[in-house]
């Protein structure tokens, strides 16, 4: 699974499988229960490949974000999206140590965990991993 095809709709919550491309937008299918809908080309898309997070020194992809979650977590779910600020701004630091303090909210970093995990439920984390090995394999 290429997470270029794992979409972030504004407004909707969970994250959606890019199914194929209508005329007047795109189809979807809901990764946490299965259900296809039609998007009209006016709603906010945003593939998760294309998402990254502000750090001290420029961006880090999401995908990234996600896999030095998936190493520490061997696999298992990230802390919930409901916790505490203090909570998720301090285990995120010890996946990204030098994010941008400023510019990334706890609102973005329970987003985060709350994609991370609806992916790992769906059993697609290893997917995350297997795109960025055959990336550092092409370079």
């Amino acid at each position: 699974m290429n997470l270029k095809n794992i979409l972030a709709i504004a407004g909707k919550s969970g994250l959606y499988k890019l199914l194929g491309r209508t005329r007047t937008g795109v189809i979807v299918e809901s990764i946490a229960d299965g259900k296809r809908m039609p998007m009209s080309a006016t709603n906010s898309i945003s593939a998760l490949e294309e998402v990254a997070m502000y750090t001290e020194y420029g961006e880090l992809p999401i995908c990234e974000i996600m896999r030095r979650i998936a190493e520490k977590e061997n696999n298992g779910p990230a802390p919930s999206h409901k916790s505490e600020g203090e909570v998720v701004r301090a285990y995120f630091a010890e996946i990204v140590p030098d994010f941008d303090r400023e510019r990334v909210y706890d609102s973005h970093i329970k987003k985060l965990f709350q994609w991370y995990n609806v992916l790992q439920a769906a059993g697609m984390v290893d997917a995350i991993n297997e795109e960025e090995e055959t990336e550092n394999d092409a370079e």
